[in-house]
């Protein structure tokens, strides 16, 4: 915050060296007032930034609205008055109002944006003022987030329902080769049983035959 209000120490004096002229008024005083906030959906490619301002004992001569944006510990001169990037930015004024235009507008444009308001033919150290400042912000694209964490989901989704068709497919393999096991055991196991019984039966008959024989 101290660099904050030194850096607009700094922007008074400015307007001192950029619009330096011979006044005749010594008792113009003006005073600038900006909302401190303002936030911009990201669907909005141009905002407008506002400040009001009212002058009392100032020549009748146009003010000029000069716009200054704070970056870090440093300041961009915007437009002074003239603004540097006419394709970016366009300063409105309308009676006690002025609006600084941004078009094409970014989360890179997050920042502090300064108004100030001067009267050129005023030598009076409270003909230039500037106002608290107002900080913009841009929202981020929630719903391209939103579309990944979805597509995200869905790919969980369906690798989870992969899985769980490929642990079912092979329990009920599973499930078929232990039954197809079991019958082929039972089966085997009743043929055994067959072959041990014939097995046993065959002496008692060649027992009956030479019994048969002999008498």
């Amino acid at each position: 915050m101290a660099s904050f209000n030194k850096l607009k120490n700094v922007l008074v004096l400015a307007f001192d060296w950029i619009l330096y002229g011979a006044g005749t008024s010594d008792t113009c005083q003006v005073t600038v007032t900006q909302p401190r906030f303002q936030e911009a959906e990201y669907s909005m490619h141009t905002v407008y930034l506002t400040c009001t301002f009212s002058a009392s004992g100032c020549l009748s001569s146009p003010p000029q609205i000069l716009w200054f944006r704070f970056l870090s510990n440093e300041h961009e001169d915007l437009c002074t008055p003239g603004c540097t990037n006419h394709q970016k930015y366009k300063v409105h004024v309308s009676e006690n109002n002025g609006s600084l235009q941004i078009n094409n507008l970014t989360v890179n444009d997050n920042a502090v944006y300064i108004c100030g308001v001067a009267f050129p033919d005023s030598s009076s150290p409270r003909s230039k003022q500037t106002g608290d400042g107002t900080v913009l912000t841009k929202r981020e694209n929630q719903h391209s987030n939103g579309k990944l964490i979805f597509t995200f989901m869905i790919i969980a989704s369906s690798l989870l329902f992969l899985y769980s068709t490929t642990i079912f497919t092979f329990f009920v393999v599973y499930q078929k080769i232990s039954s197809g096991r079991k019958i082929f055991q039972a089966i085997a196991q009743e043929l055994q049983k067959q072959r041990y019984a014939e097995h046993c039966q065959q002496p008692d008959d060649l027992e009956d035959d030479t019994i048969y024989q002999n008498r």
